[in-house]
């Protein structure tokens, strides 16, 4: 088979109607029905299950009494990212799965739309809700402006400090601005957020700089009176497979990237049979989105059973009503080429599990495929700390935090994925972020 990887599969028009809003905004009325749902909970087990704490019942009554300004205050009080967290959140195992509309009805009620019905509103009224406080005179280094760092630098503006961004890509956001399926993000919105939550003032963003290469962090440490390190994860895992550099195989992450930055996602290139290997979200959303792209077969292998998959329920349901096929118990064991020396198979070797252990049984199949994406996670890396002066401890090879988020060096805080036992969520970043402030502002300020 031939490889057969190029753009335009689709008219610019089926992609456009391929990658509309997962979930439109609820309209006003929509809204209030919705919200009229819930219990209002003494000790709502929704608040319990939200990484962040946002005071669920209280910013859904507001809804309810027409206050979508003071709801939407209410979320990002708590979770100044709650427009992006109310997208690309699985509210179906945290919030949602707590609610006890779902425990009683298996129906929860919509928290994360009536989310963004709020968020969506104030943002659109285009008034910052938060004021700076009184300036304390003190600056803080930011590096990452991913979710982690923007929440820390936003919260640290609030409380009067001072703050640089520094970022290594050419836009901020993060992973919200590279790394989420298009479909979840429309309209430009990782952008405008980061717009929005930069109009409080007092945060200065500089795109293009990275740690370990255009600064140091014993620069940074002598320069300002604390460090936040959002650094995010830098490398992608292997399979570690004969194949593996044949043209034709690609990281999920990178193909994310590529289809987020794209000025028109007809041109995104894609194979005629693709081959996903992963059990997260980033093989879901790289499957998804080549369905969604044109390709005629997308195949998603998983090494375990569906319910060790990464990805939740909801996620792999989607990925099939999208067209994706899922196939569990199996590991790539060989990618192979064509005549013309790229992709043209992928063979596996099917697993079970013994005791606990993965095993090989023995059988093995064969998928034709002309694009191999890897999905099977990614790798903090370290290299930017080495050299410093100023050691920052590691655990599992990401930087060890306390539960306030700092580091083994006292000037220095960490956040998010680069955190050892992190829950690599966007939602638990912007709370390792917001976390992080106000320990920084307490060591500043001794309050």
């Amino acid at each position: 088979m031939p490889s057969d990887i190029r753009g335009d599969r689709l008219s610019p028009a089926e992609v456009e109607s391929n990658f509309a809003d997962l979930h439109p905004l609820l309209s006003k009325h929509e809204a209030y029905v919705e919200a009229d749902r819930c219990y209002f909970c003494h000790d709502a087990p929704c608040v319990t299950a939200c990484p962040t704490g946002i005071d669920i019942p209280l910013f859904i009554r507001q809804i309810l009494t027409d206050n979508p300004s003071g709801s939407a205050k209410t979320i990002l009080g708590a979770n100044i990212l709650g427009g992006m967290c109310a997208r690309v959140c699985p509210t179906e195992t945290l919030c949602e799965q707590a609610c006890v509309r779902e425990t009683a009805e298996q129906k929860p009620v919509r928290i994360g739309e009536l989310q963004r019905y709020a968020t969506d509103h104030l943002m659109a009224a285009g008034a910052h809700p938060f004021e700076r406080a009184a300036p304390t005179g003190r600056k803080v280094a930011v590096v990452g402006a991913g979710p982690a760092g923007i929440s820390c630098a936003h919260r640290l503006a609030m409380l009067g400090h001072d703050v640089t961004i520094l970022e290594a890509k050419a836009k901020g956001g993060g992973l919200n601005e590279y790394g989420i399926a298009a479909y979840k993000t429309v309209d430009e919105f990782a952008r405008r957020e980061l717009e929005f939550v930069l109009s409080i003032g007092g945060i200065e963003l500089k795109t293009g700089v990275a740690l370990g290469r255009d600064v140091m962090l014993d620069a940074l440490i002598a320069d300002y009176d604390a460090v936040f390190l959002g650094l995010g994860l830098g490398a992608t895992n292997g399979l570690g497979v004969a194949g593996e550099q044949l043209q034709g195989v690609a990281d999920a992450v990178d193909f994310i990237e590529d289809l987020r930055q794209a000025p028109a996602l007809e041109k995104v290139a894609v194979g005629r049979r693709v081959v996903v290997i992963g059990g997260g979200m980033t093989a879901i959303d790289a499957a998804v989105q080549s369905k969604l792209l044109g390709a005629e077969e997308v195949t998603l292998v998983y090494r375990r059973g569906a319910d060790r998959m990464n990805a939740s329920a909801y996620e792999q349901s989607l990925a099939k009503e999208k067209g994706v096929v899922l196939r569990h118990w199996a590991r790539p064991d060989k990618i192979e080429a064509g005549q013309d020396g790229k992709v043209a198979a992928i063979s596996f070797m099917k697993t079970r599990d013994e005791g606990g252990k993965l095993v090989d049984t023995g059988e093995r199949y064969t998928l034709e495929a002309d694009m191999v994406l890897k999905a099977i996670g990614q790798a903090f890396v370290p290299a930017p700390l080495k050299g410093a002066k100023a050691e920052i401890a590691l655990e599992g090879g990401r930087i060890k935090a306390g539960a306030d988020r700092r580091s083994s060096h006292p000037k220095v805080w960490a956040g998010g994925d680069a955190v050892a036992g992190g829950e690599d969520l966007t939602v638990a970043a912007v709370e390792d972020g917001k976390q992080a402030a106000l320990s920084i502002h307490a060591a500043l300020t001794g309050a």
